[in-house]
């Protein structure tokens, strides 16, 4: 039996290219944009279910048009067929939440496969927020994923043991890091993902928020630097300084 397979793919500035300027100030433009690392293990994860038990998996992007070469990666990874929704450059997780909502409710699925969180925010509400949208079961810090007929099967990741818990199906599942390790596309399959069409479409949503940003500063780091010539001198300083770090 296939499962049709829904991963959604979120996007990222590449956050290790940011340098904040003289004054602090920290700007996420012109930098370039990346498939967030959970996002890269949850398509692992999808595109290993359908390998196995078969089906297709369905990669959706909301973001913005720069967003449609990143979906062409998706494909390289395995992705069979992806849409970009574009119209919000916000982070805000209610309104993404409603628009993948009604995107996924168009196109035929078995399960939903996600990040726990995204490193441009950390919420981690997103997961939640979809799952209740859609009435789904939701199944968090995945580490294995077994289907079996119309139940699914999953490993989670506690902080002191693993659980496995089941669900019917759909549900929602969202990864952790430690479930795969996502692949290294072969070059005949990014050239053909290349060769391929995205389609494009524009979200329709009210953004209307009382939250403003006030300041991005970063926070400013002064530390006393001591240089020793000598081993002997540094060597019982240093020894100091971690005895006090670990009392």
């Amino acid at each position: 039996m296939g499962y049709n397979i829904i991963v959604l793919i979120k996007v990222i500035p590449d956050l290790e290219q940011i340098k904040p300027d003289q004054q602090g100030n920290v700007s996420t433009k012109n930098l370039p944009l990346r498939i967030e690392t959970l996002s890269e293990n949850s398509i692992e994860a999808a595109v290993q279910l359908r390998e196995k038990y078969g089906g297709k998996v369905t990669g959706i992007i909301f973001g913005t048009q720069e967003s449609v070469p990143i979906m062409k990666k998706a494909y390289a990874m395995g992705v069979d067929e992806g849409s970009v929704i574009t119209g919000y450059q916000g982070n805000n997780p209610k309104y993404t939440a409603a628009v993948l909502s009604e995107k996924i409710k168009k196109i035929p699925h078995d399960v939903i496969v996600m990040g726990n969180q995204s490193a441009d925010s950390y919420t981690g509400l997103l997961p939640g927020l979809v799952a209740g949208t859609l009435g789904y079961p939701l199944i968090g810090n995945a580490i294995s994923i077994v289907p079996n007929d119309r139940k699914i099967k999953v490993k989670k990741f506690l902080e002191s043991k693993n659980i496995e818990v089941e669900s019917s199906l759909p549900a929602v599942i969202s990864v952790a890091q430690e479930i795969n390790e996502p692949r290294l596309p072969p070059v005949m399959q990014i050239m053909a993902a290349g060769r391929k069409q995205i389609p494009v479409e524009a979200a329709n949503i009210q953004n209307s928020s009382s939250i403003k940003v006030l300041s991005n500063t970063a926070p400013k780091s002064e530390r006393r630097k001591i240089v020793f010539e000598k081993i002997d001198e540094g060597v019982p300083a240093i020894v100091k300084v971690l005895r006090e770090e670990l009392r």
